[in-house]
Formats: structure tokens, C-alpha cells, sequence
């Protein structure tokens, strides 16, 4: 969650938030079928249609190819930087830093997300895996004035399901 100062912490979640975050998943299991590391997002406009998805790409060695990354580029150039405030990014993960820097400077709105990034750390730890190479910061210590909601436990055990199943680990 974001700085509890910040009233933007405190939104609560509807059952549309659920839905888009479950079709985040789905991404994610996309990916994950396809190979991939299991992160899956959506972009969703200020009049709630869903205007891009993707899954992560990193499997061919660019590890620049985050959703949320693909996302911020995406809308680079086909959203009005007036409109971008109020679009939404739903994720299965939290943003790395790279994406929450990337976000950040395209000036996207709020980001909704299921696992954070220190869970991910901590399940990697569990299962005895190495640490990414990147902190685990949360996306308030990255990018200070957006709004995020996150994690979501309801459904943080579907995410660490498919993690556990790309790191070869029962979950």
C-alpha cells in the first residue's frame, strides 16, 4: 500500500478491480505456459475498457520486457498525456523498479497489483532460489506520487502458485 498519509491508499477494491485482476493472472498463466516468468498486466482507460495487455517477454534475454514496462511504452504513444493521469494499470506483481520508474515518468495513474515484490522475495527465499538482481522496493519508493492499492490476498495464493511452478517448487 502506499503511504498511509496518502488517501489514495485507502481505495477500496470492486468487484471490476477483481475481475481485471484476475485477467492479470490469466496473463500471467499465458506466460507461464508459454515458458516465461508469470507476470501478466492490463491498462485500463479512464472509461474502464481495457486499451492494452501483455505478458512478460523476458525468456528471449531482454529482461527489460516487463508488462508494465510494455504498458508505460504504449501509452507513451497512443495516450494524450492529459488522459494517461486517469488510466489505471492492474498487475499481477508489483512493479519492479524499472516499471515503477517508467510508469512514473509517463505520468500513468493508479496501479492496482496482487503480489508485492517483497512477497515474491520472500517466496524465492523460501524456496531456496538466488535474489533477482534488482531490490524489491515498493513502488512508493520508486515513484512517490502514484496511487497504489496492493497486495491482494484473495488472490495472492494464485500468483505464488504459478512462482512456485516456473521455479520447479511446490507452492
Amino acid at each position: 500500500m502506499t503511504k498511509p498519509s496518502d488517501p489514495r491508499s485507502h481505495v477500496p477494491l470492486t468487484p471490476t478491480d477483481i475481475a481485471f485482476l484476475r485477467r492479470c493472472i490469466d496473463l500471467a498463466r499465458e506466460s507461464l505456459d508459454a515458458g516465461d516468468e508469470p507476470f501478466g498486466s492490463i491498462l485500463v482507460d479512464a472509461d474502464g475498457s481495457v486499451v492494452y495487455a501483455d505478458r512478460n517477454r523476458v525468456s528471449g534475454g531482454d529482461h527489460t520486457r516487463h508488462p508494465e514496462f510494455e504498458i508505460a511504452r504504449w501509452a507513451a504513444g497512443n495516450i494524450d498525456p492529459a488522459r494517461r493521469g486517469e488510466a489505471v494499470v492492474y498487475t499481477s506483481g508489483e512493479h519492479c523498479p524499472m516499471c515503477a520508474a517508467a510508469h512514473a515518468w509517463v505520468g500513468l495513474g493508479r496501479i492496482v497489483y496482487v503480489a508485492s515484490g517483497r512477497q515474491l522475495a520472500d517466496w524465492r527465499a523460501g524456496w531456496g532460489l538466488p535474489d533477482a538482481p534488482v531490490a524489491a522496493l515498493a513502488i512508493n519508493e520508486v515513484a512517490p506520487g502514484i496511487g497504489v492499492t496492493g497486495p491482494v490476498p484473495e488472490l495472492a495464493d494464485d500468483v505464488r502458485a504459478l512462482h512456485a511452478a516456473f521455479a520447479g517448487v511446490e507452492s
